[in-house]
């Protein structure tokens, strides 16, 4: 069996909770120099790398800034930090639910990406729950979309993140979701659905289309008033906005998304109001390391349940969130 290349420690510490850029030298292209070669990689233009390189930005395995006449050489590492964008503070609690030597259990609010991605790099569960716990080795075992509120492993050391990872990958954690749709008395509930999602690249929204399934939600309805109904939602599979698909395909497509059943213009940033109606609630496994028997639930409440007239009446100068902190 061939043994995964080493790579190095970084020469250079997170940054606001966020890790370093790290970046390893291709084989062949024929660059003379790692400046060459970073100003054609990463399209920035060559006055942005030489002005981090004349800052001493960049940095090279033996923990001293890159010269702008370096050497190139295959299979080299380089780091740097990534120029924080202006992020807008998402202004609700991220409660951690359970914490031990190798995990952490968050309760993450909506509008929180759950690891830097695009945009969002400092403001995110993850670059969060490293400042605030001091846990800079704290990674994610899986994510939820920035819009869906609910539970999120992450887990404390590097070397056992795989195992946690597995977990999800083999499909050995039960799932279940809350969400509040439109209630149609019609749609005959519960039932499993099942077909083919697909996510292309660039495009925002996920579709269905002809093939074998690979998305399969189980869907029921717990409790309906005013027009208004409080699904769970159990997924077996892990496709890219699999519930909200589902839920849309069934004609109640989930309160508060900007994607299903249209598309709808981009969300200024800072616009808290009328939050994605999904919650993750429910997060059970067995530990792979202790083995231990987990099952954490979430105590958010979502807010078009709790008060639909609140939820739809919210501003951009009184932002919905979560809801009431806390009981259901």
């Amino acid at each position: 069996m061939r043994r995964k290349p080493r790579i190095p420690p970084s020469p250079l510490p997170q940054r606001h909770g966020v890790d370093p850029v790290r970046i390893k030298l291709p084989q062949g292209g024929g660059w003379a120099t790692v400046r060459e070669h970073l100003v054609e990689r990463l399209a920035a233009g060559a006055g942005v790398i030489d002005r981090m390189i004349g800052e001493g930005l960049i940095i090279g395995e033996d923990g001293r800034p890159l010269s702008a006449d370096a050497a190139y050489a295959p299979g080299m590492f380089v780091w740097f930090h990534r120029e924080l964008p202006d992020e807008e503070r998402v202004p609700f609690a991220l409660d951690v639910v359970y914490r031990d030597e190798h995990i952490v259990v968050a309760d993450k609010p909506h509008f929180l990406a759950t690891t830097p991605r695009g945009s969002h790099v400092a403001e995110t569960a993850l670059a969060r729950l490293r400042r605030e716990l001091d846990l800079p080795t704290l990674g994610a075992a899986h994510r939820l979309d920035r819009l869906t509120a609910g539970l999120v492993l992450f887990t404390v050391r590097p070397e056992e993140r795989g195992a946690y990872q597995s977990l999800f990958r083999d499909k050995r954690v039960g799932k279940e979701y809350e969400a509040v749709a439109a209630y149609d008395a019609e749609l005959d509930l519960p039932r499993t659905l099942r077909s083919r999602i697909v996510k292309e690249r660039g495009v925002m929204a996920a579709r269905e289309v002809a093939g074998e399934p690979n998305a399969v939600s189980r869907v029921e309805l717990r409790e309906h008033r005013d027009g208004v109904g409080r699904y769970r939602l159990t997924p077996s599979t892990g496709q890219t906005h699999q519930l909200r698909v589902h839920m849309n395909a069934l004609g109640v497509p989930i309160l508060g998304d900007p994607l299903y059943p249209a598309v709808t213009g981009p969300v200024p940033a800072g616009d808290f109001r009328r939050p994605l109606q999904l919650l993750a609630r429910v997060l059970e496994f067995t530990d792979p390391v202790t083995g231990h028997a987990h099952r954490f639930v979430s105590e958010r409440v979502l807010e078009a349940w709790a008060s639909y007239d609140a939820w739809a009446s919210c501003d951009a100068w009184t932002p919905c969130g979560t809801g009431p902190p806390r009981g259901a």
